[in-house]
């Protein structure tokens, strides 16, 4: 049985500022699930339709009814199952290695596709500027599909960073160096703008290294890359050439 006052607390966690109070998040579906119970991410609780994760101690779960998790779930096709888990601690950044940096992405998808595509690449470190969505909204989980729990996020003022870092610095725009005519490093700084805008001119101004995907179609008007499709495509570049 969940109580009024559970569920009060689950769909207020859809909201940032409940998350912030709280230190807490929502996960919701076997598969992000089952990735975020074997991390280091410590579970509050977790409540099912239907009994799935046997290995999560009888006092950490409840059986609910689907009309409850219908009322707590962020999904317009609720799961059977949904987990409140505890936000971790934030971690020190490495400057080592390659680092993505997305300088106020707005779209949860994206943000949770490029969490995916670091996983995928062997990027262990994402930086995000203080107006990229958060990290903890029930949508970027969603679409984490767990990566969330391999690729360590750190929200930083971007331009105060890549001021002080020494790696070498790469930003994507629209009129860059062909990135398929480029020597690339294994170690630096991957640099996404914002959907609609691009980097900002405040943190554009301090990019020397500017790459850009060429486009092939004849009648050159396709206005720009998706920029989680974008960030497969240098990604893949990256890792080729090192």
């Amino acid at each position: 049985m969940v109580s009024k006052n559970q569920i009060k607390l689950i769909t207020g966690l859809q909201q940032k500022k409940y998350r912030n109070e709280h230190q807490l998040f929502l996960a919701e579906g076997v598969k992000v699930i089952q990735e975020l119970l074997q991390s280091n991410i410590v579970l509050d609780h977790l409540f099912e339709t239907e009994s799935v994760f046997e290995t999560v101690p009888t006092a950490q779960k409840t059986l609910i009814k689907e009309a409850d998790m219908k009322r707590m779930s962020a999904l317009s096709t609720p799961s059977s199952c949904l987990a409140v888990f505890h936000i971790p601690a934030p971690k020190p950044i490495v400057s080592e290695g390659l680092i993505v940096a997305l300088d106020d992405i707005r779209d949860p998808g994206n943000l949770g596709t490029i969490i995916r595509l670091c996983d995928w690449f062997g990027v262990t470190q994402l930086l995000c500027s203080k107006e990229t969505v958060d990290l903890y909204n029930p949508k970027v989980i969603q679409a984490t599909m767990g990566s969330v729990s391999r690729v360590q996020v750190n929200y930083v003022d971007l331009a105060t960073f890549i001021s002080e870092t020494t790696l070498p610095v790469f930003g994507t725009f629209m009129d860059g160096k062909n990135i398929y005519k480029e020597s690339l490093p294994s170690e630096g700084i991957l640099i996404f703008g914002n959907e609609a805008n691009g980097i900002s001119p405040a943190l554009e101004q301090k990019i020397k290294n500017r790459i850009a995907i060429p486009r092939f179609g004849n009648l050159q008007q396709t206005e720009s890359l998706n920029v989680a499709t974008a960030t497969a495509i240098f990604l893949s570049e990256f890792r080729r050439n090192s």
